[in-house]
């Protein structure tokens, strides 16, 4: 997970800079602001990819930072943000929510972007804070990962939290795509490799251990 620093360092050469110093002031101060300089990001900050922070582009690294910088208190900006934002802003507030301390709040948002076909939401929505959500949810996400072509690297904790439940939708998922001549993408034959052994009657057990929230 990044942390405000670090993306304060991958933003260093932003087209510009001193606009980004000045709208982090204006919302440290003046937190109604972060509703004018939200959408104005990618203008000012650009677009491209972040070579010191894979995964994050630099308008997804600055809005996580101006909602870091928010004072406490003003936690309803984060969905009213996703809420009205468009994709590039709804993916931002999906990968700035670790950084922020609003404990399990911001599950809904996460369940809107896993109901979307945008599979670059659901990729976001699958980072670190996808943690709060539970074990049969979880499943579903990762398997419309497999579903949509989402690669399944994007998702945070795969192997600690993946278990036997995940292996045989997995292992169901295979067999109906076999039956109609299709294949499984690698990464999912991959996963469901690692997760399962077959016992004697024929039965996929989990290698893993579970994950805390499942223990």
């Amino acid at each position: 997970m990044s942390t405000p620093n670090e993306l304060r360092a991958a933003l260093r050469d932003v087209p510009d800079p001193d606009w980004l110093a000045a709208a982090l002031r204006g919302v440290a101060t003046q937190p109604a602001a972060i509703a004018r300089f939200f959408p104005a990001v990618g203008r000012c900050c650009g677009r491209a990819e972040l070579p010191d922070l894979p995964g994050w582009t630099a308008d997804e690294a600055a809005r996580a930072l101006l909602l870091a910088t928010l004072p406490s208190g003003h936690a309803e900006w984060v969905e009213t943000l996703y809420r009205t934002g468009d994709a590039a802003e709804k993916r931002a507030v999906l990968k700035a929510l670790p950084l922020l301390p609003v404990g399990a709040a911001g599950l809904p948002l996460l369940h809107d972007a896993l109901r979307t076909n945008d599979t670059r939401l659901v990729a976001a929505a699958l980072g670190p804070y996808a943690e709060h959500l539970d074990a049969p949810a979880w499943r579903q996400a990762v398997l419309k990962c497999v579903f949509t072509g989402v690669p399944l690297a994007v998702v945070a904790d795969l192997d600690a939290r993946a278990d036997g439940e995940l292996a045989a939708m997995l292992a169901a998922l295979a067999a109906e795509r076999r039956a109609a001549g299709r294949t499984m993408p690698a990464d999912a034959t991959e996963l469901l490799d690692r997760l399962t052994i077959t016992d004697p009657p024929g039965r996929l057990v989990a290698t893993g251990q579970p994950h805390p929230r499942e223990a």
